[in-house]
């Protein structure tokens, strides 16, 4: 059996585990507390990735496999079904808008950072403010965006990212204005492997 190094507040870790839910693996990994800080690394993690970084997939072979996007289209090779990273032309689409979801991730979770772990006369208000910058851009750039119909990796990870937003930013109303994307998101998270996958 496979194993993932997890933490269900994680949007990188809820990538993964949106796509064996609808890929219908999830019998096939064990998950394995992956919490972790990165002034305070998780020893369990040590042990399989080398930056102590989540998600970590280790294969039945007792392989490590690390980063979201290599594990999510690891994983996506294994099940005989549609696949969730198109073929042909579509897949580029699909990686640009996997790629723009990822970094508003990594801009929310370094906020996050920055609030927690960071004495509060060093931190950099001017620096967090950016991080919300580049968020607000893609989330403008995206209200215009034709989603396709199938679902793709690109439209689970801008959708994680969103669920972010919500579960860690309460306050920030991103949907004012952006009524097209904010549709578009209540209908992602309508979806079984959405509600199962809610962060906490």
């Amino acid at each position: 059996m496979m194993k993932l190094r997890h933490a269900a507040a994680s949007p990188f870790v809820r990538k993964v585990m949106v796509l064996l839910h609808e890929t219908g693996q999830l019998e096939k990994v064990e998950l394995e507390n992956g919490s972790t800080s990165p002034l305070d690394p998780n020893p369990g993690n040590l042990a399989v990735n080398p930056l102590g970084k989540i998600p970590c997939l280790v294969t039945e072979a007792g392989a490590p496999i690390y980063d979201s996007r290599v594990i999510t289209r690891y994983l996506d090779t294994l099940h005989e079904g549609t696949r969730l990273y198109p073929e042909g032309e579509a897949l580029w689409p699909a990686l640009v808008m996997e790629a723009t979801g990822d970094a508003m991730m990594e801009a929310g979770v370094g906020i996050i950072y920055e609030r927690r772990l960071r004495e509060e006369a060093k931190r950099s208000e001017a620096w967090m403010a950016a991080q919300r910058g580049k968020i607000a851009q893609a989330m403008d750039k995206l209200e215009s965006a034709r989603f396709p119909e199938a679902l793709d990796m690109g439209q689970v990870s801008v959708a994680c990212a969103l669920g972010y937003l919500d579960f860690r930013f309460p306050e920030w109303d991103w949907r004012s204005g952006r009524g097209s994307l904010a549709a578009w998101a209540k209908r992602m998270e309508r979806r079984a492997s959405f509600q199962s996958t809610a962060p906490a």
